[in-house]
C-alpha cells in the first residue's frame, strides 16, 4: 500500500539516500574549491574551506563513536572489533562505516533490514545537519566573502554556492523527515508539505547568511569575535533548557555547543512544551542581529555605485526574511503535525520508532518529543500549540 507505514519509511530511505548524494557532491566540490585557491595562491581561504572540513569531520565522528558506543550491545546486526571502529573513526571513516557496511552485512529478514536502516537513517539525518552547519554553511559564507570582495565569481565558486544551500535546506528537511517517523501516530510529511518546510527554511536561511557575508567584507576580523559571544549566549540558552540528549555529562556540551552553532544560523528546538513564545524571541533576536551586520556595511559603503546589485541586496534580504517568516506560519498552522493528528491514547509516551526486537532510536524519539508538541489525551479536545 503507498500509504502503508513500511512504503512511507522505505520513501524516506529513498529521500535519505538522496540527500547524502547531494553532500558527497558537497564534498567534492569542497576538496576542488579548496585546490582552486591554493592554485591562486590564496592559501588562507584553502585552509580555511579545509579546516571547516576538518572540524565537521570530526565532531561527525564524535558524536558517531558516543552513540555507537551507548547503544545496546545486541542492537547492531554484527559484533565489531572495537580497537577497528576507534581506528576507522581516528581515520574519519567510522561514521562511513557504520552507515554503510554494516547495513550490507546484515544477514536477517528483509524487513528488518529496513526497520534497522532506518534505524541508522534517523542518526545519519542529524549527523548530517550537524556537519551543515559546521562545515558548507561557513564556507557558504567564506565563497560569498570572497564573491563580494572581488566582484567576480567563478564557476566552481557558483557550484560550492549552490550546493551549499541546497544542502542547508534539504538537511533541516531531512531532520524533519526523520524525526516524523519517530512518531507513527503523526502523519507522513507528503511532498507538499515537504516544499514548504524546505522553501521557508531556505528562505530564512539566505538574509541572515547574506548579512554575515556582508559584514565579513567590511571587518573580517571582528567576526570570530561575534560568532564567539553569541555562540557563548546561545550556550547559556541551550544550557538553561536542560538537555539530556548523550549518554554522558561530556558529550552533553558536545551537543549543547553543537546545538549552539547551529542557532546562529538557524532555529533549532532542544525542549519540550509549547516553543512559540522561545521562537519569537529568538528570531526577533536574529532579526535585529541581521539588521545590525547588514547596517554596519551599509554605513561603511555610502554611496553605493550605481547601477549595482548591491542596491537591492538589504531590502530583498528583508523581504526574503518576511516572507520565510509568513510562509513558516502558514506551514505550523496548517501542515504541521501537530494540527493533523489524532490525539495519543494515555500511556503511549515514548512514541518511539520501534525495531522488531524491541529497540527504538531513543535519541531521536526525544528529540521528536520536543520537536512535535505532544498530542493530548483522546479524551480532550485541547489543541497542541505550534512549535
Amino acid at each position: 500500500m503507498p500509504g502503508s507505514p513500511r512504503a512511507c519509511r522505505l520513501r524516506d530511505l529513498l529521500l535519505t539516500a538522496f540527500g547524502t548524494g547531494a553532500f558527497v557532491l558537497d564534498l567534492g566540490a569542497d576538496v576542488w574549491a579548496a585546490g582552486q585557491y591554493a592554485r591562486q595562491g590564496c592559501l588562507l581561504w584553502a585552509a580555511l574551506q579545509l579546516a571547516a572540513l576538518g572540524l565537521a569531520s570530526t565532531t561527525q565522528q564524535l558524536f558517531s563513536w558516543t552513540w555507537y558506543r551507548g547503544d545496546p550491545a545486541d542492537l547492531h546486526p554484527s559484533p565489531h572489533p572495537g580497537r577497528l571502529l576507534a581506528l576507522l573513526h581516528l581515520l574519519h571513516l567510522g561514521y562511513v562505516y557504520l552507515m554503510g557496511f554494516a547495513l550490507w552485512r546484515q544477514e536477517e529478514p528483509a524487513e528488518f533490514d529496513l526497520d534497522y536502516a532506518n534505524f541508522i537513517s534517523m542518526d545519519i539525518s542529524m549527523l548530517r545537519l550537524f556537519e551543515t552547519f559546521l562545515e558548507a554553511t561557513p564556507q557558504l559564507i567564506l565563497v560569498l566573502h570572497i564573491t563580494l570582495c572581488t566582484s567576480r565569481v567563478e564557476y566552481y565558486q557558483w557550484l560550492g554556492i549552490g550546493t551549499s544551500f541546497i544542502c542547508m535546506a534539504w538537511a533541516l528537511l531531512d531532520y524533519h523527515r526523520a524525526l516524523r517517523s519517530c512518531l507513527p501516530t503523526k502523519p507522513a510529511l507528503g511532498y507538499f508539505s515537504s516544499t514548504v518546510y524546505f522553501l521557508w527554511n531556505l528562505l530564512l536561511l539566505c538574509p541572515r547568511i547574506v548579512a554575515l557575508a556582508l559584514f565579513t567584507t567590511v571587518f573580517p576580523r571582528y567576526i570570530a569575535i561575534h560568532f564567539l559571544l553569541l555562540w557563548v549566549v546561545l550556550l547559556l540558552w541551550v544550557w538553561l533548557q536542560n538537555t539530556d540528549f548523550m549518554p554522558g555529562p561530556a558529550s552533553e556540551w558536545l551537543y549543547r555547543g553543537t546545538v549552539a552553532v547551529i542557532l546562529y544560523f538557524s532555529w533549532f528546538n532542544v525542549s519540550e512544551g509549547r516553543t512559540q513564545s522561545r521562537s519569537i524571541i529568538y528570531f526577533s533576536f536574529l532579526a535585529m542581529d541581521s539588521a545590525l551586520l547588514g547596517g554596519t556595511w551599509l554605513a561603511h559603503n555610502i554611496p553605493l555605485p550605481s547601477p549595482s546589485l548591491l542596491l537591492w541586496l538589504l531590502p530583498g534580504a528583508a523581504l526574503c526574511f518576511l516572507l520565510g517568516l509568513g510562509v513558516r506560519g502558514a506551514y505550523y498552522q496548517w501542515l504541521h503535525p501537530s494540527r493533523q493528528a489524532e490525539a495519543l491514547d494515555e500511556g503511549d509516551g515514548s512514541r518511539g520508532f520501534a525495531l522488531q526486537d524491541g529497540h527504538l532510536n531513543r535519541r531521536m524519539a526525544v528529540l521528536a518529543q520536543s520537536f512535535f508538541p505532544i498530542a493530548a489525551p483522546a479524551k480532550s479536545e485541547e489543541v497542541n500549540g505550534v512549535l
